[in-house]
C-alpha cells in the first residue's frame, strides 16, 4: 500500500496486487510503454499522456513527472511511513546534522557563512574548487553555524570536517 500525495494536497491510496492495481480501492486500467529512457506513452479512458520521470529523490521518496508538458511533482508514503505517522514519529530517521565534510579534495575558494548564522536546508554555506570546477556546497539541514573549522584559499581533504553546526 502507497499513499501518493501531490503538491496541490490531493492524496491517492495505492494497493499493487499481483494482476492488479487498485486506485482508490477501485481497479486503475491503462496501457503504458516506454518510449525512451524515463519517458512513457499512456492510454488511460481513451485518453493519450507523454510522462517523463524529470527527477527522482529516492530518500525523501520523492518525484517529479512531466505530463503532456506540465510538471507534477509527488510524495509517497509506504506502509512504514504511514505506520510511523500513526504513531507520532514521522520525524524518527530525519537525522540531525552536526557537520559538512569536504566531499572531495581541494581548495576553499568562498565562505558563504559566519559562526552564528541560521541557515535553511539548501542554502549555499561555502565554495570549493576541485579539479578547475567551482562546487557550491550546500546546508544539508536547517540549523545554526557554530564553527568554521576551514579558512578562504586553504587546500581540504576528502571528509575534512569543513563546518559545525
Amino acid at each position: 500500500m502507497l499513499q501518493i500525495k501531490t503538491a496541490n494536497d490531493k492524496t491517492w491510496q495505492v494497493d499493487i496486487q499481483k494482476d492488479t492495481i487498485l486506485l482508490n480501492g477501485t481497479p486503475f486500467n491503462w496501457d503504458i510503454q516506454p518510449i525512451g529512457p524515463n519517458t512513457y506513452h499512456i492510454i488511460k479512458d481513451n485518453k493519450s499522456y507523454t510522462a517523463e520521470l524529470v527527477s527522482a529523490d529516492y530518500q525523501s521518496k520523492t518525484f517529479t513527472f512531466k505530463i503532456n508538458g506540465i510538471k507534477q511533482t509527488v510524495s509517497a508514503k509506504d506502509r512504514f511511513d504511514l505506520l510511523l505517522d500513526k504513531l507520532g514519529m514521522s520525524d524518527a530517521n530525519a537525522s540531525k546534522v552536526n557537520d559538512v565534510k569536504a566531499p572531495m579534495p581541494g581548495l576553499i575558494l568562498e565562505i558563504k557563512v559566519q559562526p552564528g548564522q541560521e541557515v535553511k536546508k539548501g542554502d549555499p554555506i561555502l565554495i570549493l574548487e576541485a579539479m578547475k570546477m567551482e562546487n557550491i556546497l550546500k546546508s544539508p539541514g536547517d540549523g545554526v553555524v557554530k564553527e568554521i573549522k576551514v579558512q578562504t584559499r586553504q587546500n581540504v581533504e576528502k571528509n575534512q570536517v569543513l563546518i559545525l553546526f
